[in-house]
Order: C-alpha cells, then sequence, then structure tokens
C-alpha cells in the first residue's frame, strides 16, 4: 500500500509540476526588507489557478520579474547557481529532472516518466530544492543607533578627550549580494515566506549589525573630529551627514569588515541628537568665545568692551580705577595693540622755556643783538 501511495503521489506530483508559473515579489513588503523568496502568482483574476505543484521547483519555461531596484539570486539544492542585477523579465530554465515541462519543449519522456522514477525513489517528493530570492539593492532607511552613556573620543581641534551621548540613524546598502547571503543571512530566512528586514527587532543579525555600529560610534567620531579636510571642528558633523557616514563606514569596516566579509555599507547618516557632557560643554563655549573674539570681529568686541570698563571704572573708581585700567591694558600689550587706524601725533605745544634757550644760543653766537634777544623774552614770557 506504501509502494501504491508513493507511485501515486510522485506522478500527481509531476503533473502538477508540469505547469509553467509566473514569479513576483510578494504583497506588502515593508520599504525596509533586504531579502525575500519570489512567489509564483498562483492566479491571475480568478484564472490559471496551479496550487498542486511543488513548493521547492521552479518549471522550466516559468517567468521571474525582477523590478527596479532588485537582484535575482537562484538556488539549486542550496547552493547560488545565479544572480541577475538588471530589472525586467527573465525565463526559468534548468537541466535537472524536476524542471523539466511537456509545456517548455522537454519531451513527454524526460517530462514525466524519468521525473516520475526520480520522485518515486524519494517517496513521492522531488529529490531537488529549488528557489528564486529577491535582494534589495536600494538604499534601505531607518536603521537606527544610539548610546545610553556617553563615548569617548580624542578631540584633535579641542586638544583633549570629549564625551557624548548620540542617536540617530543610516541608510544601508547590499553592495554584493552573493557575500551577504553566503557569509551573513542565517538558514532560517532562506525559506518561503521569511523576510530578511535589518530594522526588524526579532532579527538576531540585525541586531548584531546594531550593536557593531555603537560599537564604531567612538572610532567614526575620533575619524571625523581628526580629518583636517572636515577642519576639524565636531560640531559640522549634524550638517554633514555624507561625511559622518564615510567615518562611520571606514571605523565598521575597520573594526567588522562589512564590506569585505558581508557586502554591505553604511550610505547615509542622519544625527538627530548629540548631548556632551559637562566638561566638553565648557570646552565648546571657550571655543565660541574665541572665535567671537577672532579677526575683524573681534578687534570691534574687544574695543568696546575696553570703552566699557574704562567707562565703568571712571563711574566707580575715579582716577584710580582709570590707573588699574591702564596698567591692565598695558600688561595685556595696552589698548595700542589693538587693530586701528594710526592717527598722527597732535603737535606739542610752544615751550617758552625751549624758546628762550635758543634765542640764547643765538645771542652767544652773534646771530641776534641784545635788544632781539630782550624782545623774545619778552614775548616769550608774555611781557
Amino acid at each position: 500500500m506504501g509502494l501504491v501511495q508513493a507511485v501515486v503521489g510522485s506522478v500527481g506530483g509531476v503533473l502538477a509540476d508540469q505547469w509553467k508559473d509566473f514569479y513576483t515579489i510578494p504583497e506588502g513588503l515593508p520599504s525596509t526588507a533586504a531579502l525575500f523568496a519570489a512567489v509564483p502568482q498562483g492566479t491571475n483574476a480568478g484564472r490559471g489557478s496551479n496550487t498542486k505543484g511543488s513548493s521547492n521547483i521552479i518549471t522550466n519555461g516559468s517567468k521571474i520579474v525582477v523590478p527596479e531596484g532588485y537582484g535575482l539570486l537562484l538556488f539549486q539544492d542550496g547552493k547560488i547557481t545565479g544572480f541577475a542585477a538588471e530589472a525586467g523579465g527573465y525565463e526559468w530554465r534548468s537541466d535537472d529532472l524536476n524542471s523539466t515541462s511537456i509545456y517548455a519543449g522537454d519531451g513527454l519522456l524526460a517530462s514525466l516518466v524519468k521525473a516520475s522514477w526520480e520522485r518515486f525513489k524519494f517517496g513521492g517528493q522531488p529529490g531537488a530544492q529549488q528557489a528564486a530570492y529577491f535582494v534589495s539593492l536600494k538604499e534601505l532607511p531607518d536603521n537606527r543607533f544610539g548610546t545610553q552613556s556617553e563615548i569617548y573620543w580624542d578631540d584633535g581641534f579641542l586638544n583633549t578627550q570629549v564625551g557624548a551621548v548620540t542617536r540617530g540613524s543610516y541608510t544601508l546598502k547590499i553592495l554584493d549580494p552573493i557575500l551577504f547571503v553566503k557569509n551573513f543571512v542565517p538558514a532560517a530566512y532562506l525559506q518561503p515566506g521569511q523576510v530578511f528586514d535589518f530594522t526588524d527587532l526579532d532579527n538576531a543579525a540585525a541586531s548584531q549589525l546594531f550593536n557593531e555600529v555603537v560599537g564604531s560610534l567612538a572610532p567614526a567620531f575620533s575619524l571625523y573630529s581628526n580629518d583636517p579636510g572636515k577642519g576639524n571642528r565636531i560640531t559640522k558633523l549634524q550638517q554633514d551627514s555624507l561625511g559622518f557616514a564615510k567615518s562611520l563606514s571606514d571605523a565598521v569596516e575597520a573594526g567588522y569588515q562589512w564590506k569585505s566579509d558581508r557586502g554591505l555599507a553604511i550610505v547615509k547618516t542622519a544625527i538627530v541628537s548629540i548631548e556632551y557632557d559637562a566638561n566638553t560643554r565648557e570646552l565648546l563655549k571657550t571655543v565660541q568665545r574665541a572665535d567671537a573674539l577672532s579677526g575683524s570681529r573681534g578687534n570691534s568686541n574687544l574695543q568696546a568692551s575696553v570703552a566699557q570698563g574704562m567707562q565703568s571704572a571712571g563711574e566707580h573708581g575715579g582716577a584710580a580705577g582709570l590707573v588699574g585700567l591702564g596698567m591692565a591694558s598695558g600688561m595685556a600689550g595696552g589698548i595700542g595693540s589693538l587693530q586701528q587706524p594710526a592717527t598722527p601725533a597732535a603737535p606739542a605745544a610752544d615751550d617758552p622755556v625751549a624758546k628762550l634757550k635758543k634765542a640764547k644760543e643765538m645771542l652767544d653766537l652773534g646771530l641776534i643783538t641784545q635788544g632781539d634777544y630782550d624782545a623774545l623774552k619778552a614775548k616769550a614770557l608774555g611781557l
């Protein structure tokens, strides 16, 4: 009885698998889906229904449509046998007996008798496993990162260690689908109906990526803030999503080899917030003040501060206050060290002593008479 059932099952399965089918992406996919099986479109408006075919066999002549932004991976008995990266319609052809079809021109003998015999040896089941999977080639959004406590790194501009709590998101791209599937995707996701999604909290592989990104944040901040091409300013990070994405991608690659081992890369980042620790906030305030007091704008600010100080010293400390301000300004380089336009010195007032001294020298040399000297003396002294 068991033998009869096996024969009946094998023949019935072969007959059902003669039908060509139409494979496409499943409905209701999230935008973050990275890998999923192609599904046969069993009916078309209620017509052409085929519900008896084997789930792990693709009949020769079946059509597979690859949408824009996706690649197609083909599997035979668990092994990757083909990849298509261009959108369009493809026809399945396989030398496996289980895929042969009288509707694909494979002949009646090969399509039915040989395939039935092979299935009979496996208890009526096809002795092969074939599958087609779509892999996303787009940027996959909404991959989040964040730290619960401060992370620390050496900052080249501040010349010290700084710390912050940060959170944000990044887009991820599958650069090499074959590496991605062979080296990273768990076998549980290479089954019909399963969807590999990086944002799925129940996806242990995706959780591992999250932990690796968090572990790479401090090196990424260090790479960014110590890059002369970025101006060595960590404060520019939130306005430079592509620049920080490269730093983060380089840090992840250095620590975990995403590109070379898994075919993955971080493309863009969005920093939602950076909350610096207390010491770093004070350092950044000092830097902001220094920036405000640099260049021509700094001269204007400093001149206004000195003028206000002189006014305050005059109002509250009198002459002593002004003398103290003068001493302080002298120690710091003096008010004259400010970049102000040079003004010519005012001419000294007429000095009667100098005039009389000069007149006496002229009298002694015989250049003027005693009367001339007496007249100049009277004039100089206002007599």
